[in-house]
């Protein structure tokens, strides 16, 4: 892969910096200042996206509804035919029905685990109701709107992956997808002090870790796991993970409790998708550090070929990364070029 970028599928953008939950996992909503990607910004960077042939725009966050203007951004983004994805707690999508269901192509809602589990870890009273509400409110507009869920696995709700998978066909989503907790990484807004002792609640003991596979695989067994493989006869493909990949969170967890060394997985990050911050940081991935900012009238093809990232690209081993190896989110696009290439 050359270390200079002519092109960009994937273009991850944080809108707005803050958020309205107070997730046990994440620092995010710890923020004060209240930064918001402004129109001005954005289409000072359209001719980047144009040059770098840009398909697909993951709005994340902080929480992308509580932008003032977010539909104004979307807008402007589908006039050029990208593929607009919304990931969302799911506190707003009730308010924001209507919006969502006209400027966005689908929705990914972090789902936590069944109702009293998904609250406690969201640390927001009725979360669970809310995300309900939402979710009929888009259907009610549209009732085949794709809304799928993601539930990161900590200790808080490792043992209950099938009630979560219950949960969300009760809600009506269309999809469950898994990952691993990260709890060592300064990501998320986590500060540079961040440790993995400070990690801990949320990491699984090797006692624990046993359950999750219980767990996994009466998932595997009742067939919920994608790609068809999962050996049941039955897949219904609801979880996107196949059962190798199922099996795979498992072993990460695993190498956190201290019973294995990790391993990287398979991730073209760095070369085919970037972040991009409210306040115009420019990041490879979620976990490496930044590699440069909008903020001094960059353009991000400037940013992303600067000598700060192409030197970071010409000198990333992904399999022999310390970062990458304890990576709980990567992205192969070569695998797939679709929704599932982000895990």
């Amino acid at each position: 892969m050359s270390p200079v970028l002519t092109s960009l599928p994937v273009l991850i953008v944080n809108p707005y910096s803050r958020c309205n939950c107070r997730c046990v996992m994440c620092d995010i909503w710890k923020e004060t200042a209240a930064h918001a990607l402004t129109s001005a910004c954005l289409d000072r960077q359209l001719s980047s996206v144009d040059r770098l042939h840009v398909k697909w725009i993951v709005l994340a966050g902080g929480e992308p509804l509580m932008h003032p203007d977010l539909f104004g951004l979307c807008e402007v983004i589908r006039k050029r035919g990208i593929r607009i994805t919304l990931l969302s707690a799911g506190l707003l999508l009730d308010r924001f029905a209507a919006g969502i269901a006209a400027h966005v192509d689908d929705v990914i809602v972090s789902l936590d685990g069944p109702r009293e589990v998904h609250d406690s870890i969201r640390r927001v009273r009725g979360a669970f109701e809310r995300l309900d509400a939402g979710v009929r409110s888009i259907r009610a507009m549209q009732p085949h709107f794709p809304i799928s869920a993601r539930c990161t696995i900590q200790k808080l709700n490792f043992a209950h992956l099938r009630e979560t998978a219950d949960a969300a066909r009760a809600i009506g989503l269309d999809s469950l997808s898994f990952l691993a907790v990260d709890v060592r990484s300064t990501a998320f807004h986590r500060p540079d002090d961040w440790t993995a002792e400070r990690g801990a609640p949320l990491a699984l003991t090797p006692e624990e870790v046993r359950v999750l596979e219980k767990e996994v695989e009466g998932l595997i067994l009742a067939g919920n796991c994608g790609a068809g493989n999962c050996g049941a006869g039955n897949c219904n493909g609801f979880v996107r993970e196949s059962a190798e990949k199922l099996r795979a969170i498992v072993r990460r967890l695993r190498c956190e409790a201290g019973e294995c060394e990790p391993v990287a997985p398979v991730c073209n990050a760095p070369w085919v998708s970037a972040v991009m911050e409210a306040d115009g940081t420019i990041k490879p991935c979620f976990f490496h550090a930044p590699i440069g900012t909008l903020s001094g009238g960059s353009t991000l093809l400037e940013v992303l070929n600067s000598p700060a990232a192409v030197g970071f690209r010409s000198g990333l081993t992904v399999a022999e990364n310390a970062i990458c190896a304890r990576c709980v989110c990567s992205l192969d696009y070569r695998a797939a070029r679709s929704r599932e290439a982000v895990r």
